[in-house]
Formats: structure tokens, C-alpha cells, sequence
């Protein structure tokens, strides 16, 4: 099982590989901007003032929600978290997607364990079953997209921090 996983994994970053085009490259911030369904997080970070640190060396982890994954919260909440005086509110969520280390794919298959992320709390990683599932809900839908400075993983929802 752990090798139709790991394969499963390893095949939806390579079929994501020509979204993220010449992902090597580019850094984080960019091969986001470069996917096109990363628009409201490439929006929120730019808000957060957070676009300089993820275009740094890194190496980091961003566990990526898609547009539709923020579309999925409550009505009115990306406006709100948006709002000026709810920045410190918006970068602790933004923060709690990235890792401040390099977590690919291989690193968390086969494992359960915990993640730290940059915000201070850590991620549940379950990465025994089929796929990668982080918090209990959450799972990894396209994992392995390389940028110059660290590694996405695509995620179907929004992280909460506790």
C-alpha cells in the first residue's frame, strides 16, 4: 500500500510539474503566481507582507490551499483576514502552511508525526494511509512542486492553527 501511495504522490506532483512550469527556477512566490490557482494565497501573503521571506533562501515546506480551498471557508472571512487590523490574525494562519525546513513527499510517507511550522505550532502529519493527510482532514492532493528555495505541496483545504 505504501508503494501505491508514495507512487500516487510522486505521479500528481509530476502531472502538476507543467502548471508549475520550470519550477526549478523559480522561487516559491513565484511558481505559485506562475500555477494560476494559487491566487487568493499569492494575494494573502502579498497582504501579510510575507512575500520577501518566501522569496528568501529557505529551504521551506508551504502546504498550498488552492483558490477553491479558500473559496470553501465561510462567507466573508478572506475580506475580513484581509482587513489591515487582522494582520497579525492573517500571518499567523499564513505562517502556520509553511515549514521552515525542507518536508518532501518522502520525508512524511510512512510516517505520523508532527510538523513545525514557522507560525510555532506544529502540523499532525499522517502519512501511513492512503496519501498524506495533515490535522486529521486536510489532505495533500498534489505533493513535490519544486521551487528554487523549497517544496509545495498542494492542500484541498485551509489550516486553522490551534
Amino acid at each position: 500500500m505504501l508503494r501505491r501511495t508514495l507512487l500516487a504522490l510522486a505521479t500528481s506532483g509530476l502531472l502538476a510539474g507543467p502548471a508549475f512550469a520550470d519550477g526549478h527556477s523559480m522561487d516559491i512566490v513565484d511558481t505559485a503566481v506562475n500555477a494560476g490557482s494559487f491566487n487568493t494565497l499569492v494575494a494573502a501573503v502579498q497582504a501579510a507582507g510575507l512575500e520577501d521571506t518566501l522569496r528568501g533562501d529557505g529551504p521551506f515546506t508551504v502546504f498550498a490551499p488552492t483558490d477553491e480551498a479558500f473559496a470553501a471557508l465561510p462567507e466573508g472571512t478572506v475580506e475580513n483576514l484581509l482587513l489591515e487590523e487582522n494582520r497579525d490574525q492573517l500571518v499567523a494562519i499564513l505562517t502556520y502552511h509553511v515549514a521552515p525546513d525542507s518536508y518532501p513527499a518522502a520525508a512524511i510517507l510512512g510516517q505520523d508525526g508532527r510538523i513545525p511550522t514557522v507560525q510555532g505550532d506544529d502540523l499532525a502529519a499522517d502519512g501511513t494511509g492512503d496519501g498524506v493527510t495533515l490535522n486529521g482532514s486536510v489532505n495533500v492532493t498534489s505533493a513535490d512542486i519544486m521551487a528554487s528555495n523549497g517544496v509545495i505541496h498542494v492542500i484541498d483545504a485551509v489550516l486553522l492553527p490551534h
